[in-house]
Formats: structure tokens, C-alpha cells, sequence
């Protein structure tokens, strides 16, 4: 049995779908990206995709997905010189990620605290980036 939520959902959908909303335009037949986010604590994860959705990015997020990146290229790197190298740099940016962690949410890097105090808005209108 459907609830409640599940049949106006299947209504939406069948609206949509008869007046050419869901047609898929550029994505039809394209597969669906998925986004890995199971390094981001489980309470962080809608407040970290909000943010990513307007652009901005933690720093600790930036440096996890450096981390990753770096973390294929060893993997993919049968040059053993170049490995040593990605390697090094790996082992800095878990460092980094360390360091990064151990700060209270995430909000004494000034540039990204000076971003999100931009998006803010208090009574309607923007704070202008003060605290």
C-alpha cells in the first residue's frame, strides 16, 4: 500500500511527465553522477550540500576531494619517482586534513567564513560579510 507522500509523488511525477517536464533533455540516456559522500560526517552531510550546491565549498571538504583525486593518480602512476612524489604530497594534505578537522566547525579559514557571512541575511537583507 502507497502512503500518502508516495502517491503525490507519483501524481507530480505523472503531471510532469504529461506536460513534457521530465523529457531529460541533455541528460536523457546519460547516466546519473553520483556523489561519494561518505566521508562527510552523516550530520554534516545536507549543511556541506547546501553549501556545495551555492558554490561553496569547506576547506576540509576541498582537501578531502584533493585527497581522493591524488589517492587515483598513485594508483593509476606506474612511474615509481612520480609515485614517491604524489605520495609525499599525499601525506600533506592528510596532514592538512588533520589540522582541519581538529577546528571548531570548520569556520576559521577567513576567506570561507567571509563567504557564507555574504549569503547570510538578516530581516531581508544581506549582513554585508560582518559578524
Amino acid at each position: 500500500m502507497l502512503t500518502a507522500i508516495e502517491i503525490i509523488a507519483e501524481r507530480r511525477i505523472s503531471e510532469a511527465i504529461a506536460a513534457g517536464g521530465l523529457d531529460g533533455g541533455s541528460l536523457k540516456g546519460k547516466p546519473l553522477v553520483y556523489e561519494d559522500d561518505s566521508h562527510v560526517p552523516a550530520e554534516l552531510r545536507m549543511a556541506y550540500k547546501v553549501l556545495k550546491n551555492a558554490g561553496y565549498l569547506p576547506p576540509e571538504l576541498e582537501t578531502r576531494r584533493e585527497i581522493n583525486r591524488l589517492e587515483e593518480l598513485i594508483a593509476a602512476t606506474e612511474d615509481e619517482h612520480l609515485r614517491l612524489r604524489q605520495m609525499k604530497k599525499l601525506k600533506v594534505l592528510n596532514l592538512k586534513l588533520s589540522h582541519q578537522r581538529r577546528r571548531h566547525l570548520h569556520l576559521e579559514d577567513a576567506e570561507y567564513r567571509r563567504k557564507i557571512t555574504e549569503k547570510i541575511t538578516v530581516g531581508g537583507r544581506a549582513t554585508g560579510g560582518q559578524r
